[in-house]
C-alpha cells in the first residue's frame, strides 16, 4: 500500500471507518444483500460472491486506502467506502467506490462518514482538494454528493466501460481546501438538525 496516506481509524458518534479486511466479509455479504444493490446498473456494488475477490482487490491496490464503514449501535460493517485516486505528490484525494446497505441510507451515517472523511483528509493530510466521482445516471448519488457542498467539476464522455459492458460518462465534483471551513459548518449542520 502506498506510504501516503497512513492506515487510520476515524469515528464518529453513529459509524466507525476502520481500515478494510477480510474479517469484514460476512457482514459486507449481508448489506450486499440488504436491498440488492449489486443490481442496479450503474453502480458497482459486489454481489455475495464476489465480496472476497472485491475487498482482496482493494487492499491489494496502490493507489487506494479502503474502509469497512462500522455501524457503531449493531457493531457490524454496513458497507464500503476508500480514499482513492491518492496523488501524494499534490496532495489530492478522491473519496468514492462507496456503498451502504439499503436500511441504513439516508440516515446520518453517510454524512458522518463524509465529515470524517474531509476533516481528515483537510486538517490532517493537508490536501489541497479532495474530488467526488459518479455515473452521471447516479442521480441520487449526484444529489448527495451535491447536498455535501461539492461543486461540479465536469462530465467525461465515455469514461470507462462498466461490467455489463456499456459506456460511463462520469461527472467529477470537487471540494478544495478553501471551501473546507463552510462545507464542514454546513455538514455539521446537517447532523444536528431535525430529521423528518
Amino acid at each position: 500500500m502506498q506510504s501516503w496516506p497512513d492506515d487510520v481509524v476515524l469515528e464518529g458518534r453513529f459509524a466507525r471507518l476502520e481500515p478494510l479486511a477480510m474479517g469484514h466479509h460476512d457482514d459486507l455479504v449481508e448489506a450486499a444483500n440488504d436491498g440488492e444493490l449489486h443490481k442496479i446498473w450503474y453502480t458497482s456494488v459486489p454481489n455475495s460472491q464476489e465480496m472476497r475477490a472485491e475487498i482482496e482487490t482493494r487492499i491489494a491496490k496502490d493507489n487506494m486506502l479502503p474502509f469497512a464503514v462500522v455501524e457503531k449501535a449493531s457493531g457490524k460493517a454496513v458497507g464500503m467506502t476508500s480514499y482513492m485516486h491518492i496523488d501524494a505528490v499534490h496532495k489530492r484525494v478522491e473519496i468514492g467506490s462507496t456503498w451502504y446497505r439499503k436500511s441504513v441510507q439516508g440516515g446520518p451515517i453517510n454524512t458522518e462518514c463524509k465529515i470524517l472523511m474531509l476533516e481528515h483528509a483537510f486538517e490532517k493530510l493537508d490536501c489541497i482538494a479532495v474530488e467526488f466521482r459518479t455515473h452521471a445516471m447516479n442521480f441520487q448519488s449526484r444529489a448527495a454528493i451535491e447536498r455535501l457542498g461539492a461543486k461540479y467539476d465536469g462530465l467525461l464522455r465515455n469514461h470507462m466501460r462498466i461490467s455489463d459492458g456499456s459506456l460511463r460518462d462520469t461527472v467529477v465534483y470537487s471540494i478544495i481546501n478553501s471551501e473546507w471551513p463552510t462545507v464542514k459548518t454546513h455538514l455539521n449542520w446537517q447532523m444536528k438538525k431535525p430529521r423528518n
